[in-house]
């Protein structure tokens, strides 16, 4: 009898050591891929930024692509009691500020270049205001002498409201 214990707890313990281990089956709920994907930022592609100001019954709408510090865009001023303006900027950005060549159409006539500086800020922009080289009349006679307090200010703005207003 003794044997006969011996032997059938023996088989019971090899029986359990050839046993698989299985997991529990429990149910999980549908896995979402839209929410778990991450979005991946850009870092190295052009940033663009639209921006509008309004000052009385003008109005200033800027349209900027900023490609690693190259800086290519679109200005339009629509004026009440003046000739508008519409054109193309092309610049850098050194440190928070935009120096830009405004290339534009006034009166008709097209051709016409002026420098304008810009502050970026989180907000927006300030132009800049400084007296002009006598020779040329487009170029500011010292960079040092802007000053950006009492430009335009111009805010972030919807860029499809900009881009409708610089076509």
């Amino acid at each position: 009898m003794k044997k006969l214990i011996l032997l059938s707890s023996l088989s019971v313990f090899l029986m359990n050591c050839n046993k698989k281990t299985e997991a529990p089956v429990t149910e999980t709920a549908p896995v979402d891929t839209t929410a778990a994907t991450e979005k991946v930022i850009d870092t190295l592609g052009a940033k663009s930024f639209c921006y509008m100001g309004i000052t009385g019954k003008d109005t200033v709408f800027v349209s900027i692509d900023d490609n690693l510090g190259t800086i290519t865009g679109k200005m339009a001023t629509k004026n009440s009691e003046k000739d508008s303006n519409k054109g193309d900027l092309s610049g850098f950005k050194s440190g928070d500020t935009l120096k830009l060549t405004y290339e534009f159409s006034a009166e008709g006539v097209s051709g016409n270049k002026n420098d304008i500086y810009f502050l970026q800020t989180k907000d927006g922009l300030n132009e800049g205001i400084g007296d002009r080289d006598t020779e040329t009349g487009t170029k500011y006679a010292n960079e040092k002498k802007i000053k950006y307090a009492g430009g335009r200010n111009l805010k972030l703005a919807d860029c499809n409201t900009v881009s409708n207003a610089l076509k």
